[in-house]
């Protein structure tokens, strides 16, 4: 289901090689960096961290003079600024270097910053999948493939739910318009379930008129 390699060349942004005809492109996008490092990466909790750290330090510093203290303070704070600085430029990496496509008939990411993959996920190993917004108009769609498809954690890394190793949940993690583009993947899981013949799952469904609920199943318009 994955394959590797090195991008150099795209017939297709995001896409190893040129769709099969009759097959088109439904959406294409990438993780919004800011997002991804806040809830990924976790770099407001980090900013808190060194926050309290240095004000730990004021309180506690003691035999320091006042420009002795000043000069610890900087050098700390410059460090805590560098670190957060790393994780905002890996987050931003993250994003230049992901593309995530949907077609008719498959979810393709094409993810790493120093090796470049790509995971194919045709729709028929989509067991369920759930949106879970973010308040922002961001949001992570997470899909659960169907009993004995597997893919590595650490390869797909960070867009995988967080915490769920035995069982590895692909996640469009941080996307912009994430309801919009939940409802296209809807439509089109639906719509290739019955050019197959076969039944929708009960894990994606598509009401006539309804919004991906929080936490839920997804869902889309018909129209």
């Amino acid at each position: 289901m994955s394959d590797h390699d090195d991008f150099a060349f795209e017939p297709v942004r995001g896409l190893p090689k040129a769709l099969p005809a009759g097959e088109t492109i439904l959406w294409q996008g990438a993780p919004d960096w800011r997002t991804l490092a806040r809830r990924a990466f976790h770099a407001r909790k980090l900013a808190v961290y060194f926050g309290a750290l240095l004000a730990w330090f004021a309180a506690t510093a003691d035999g320091y003079t006042s420009g002795e203290l000043a000069a610890a303070m900087s050098q700390l704070g410059a460090l805590s600024v560098a670190a957060l600085g790393i994780v905002c430029l890996y987050a931003y990496a993250v994003e230049r270097s992901t593309v995530f496509t949907l077609t008719q008939r498959r979810l393709v990411i094409r993810t790493g910053v120093a090796l470049p993959i790509t995971l194919n996920i045709p729709y028929a190993l989509v067991e369920k999948a759930a949106l879970k917004p973010n308040g922002d108009g961001t949001g992570d769609i997470l899909l659960t493939l169907v009993p004995g498809e597997r893919v590595a954690y650490m390869v797909l890394w960070p867009h995988a739910r967080p915490w769920h190793f035995a069982r590895v949940e692909p996640c469009l993690r941080s996307i912009p318009d994430a309801e919009n583009v939940a409802r296209i993947l809807a439509r089109a899981v639906v719509a290739d379930s019955t050019a197959r013949g076969q039944p929708v799952r009960a894990g994606v469904s598509v009401p006539d008129r309804a919004a991906p609920s929080a936490g839920g199943q997804l869902s889309g318009s018909a129209a």
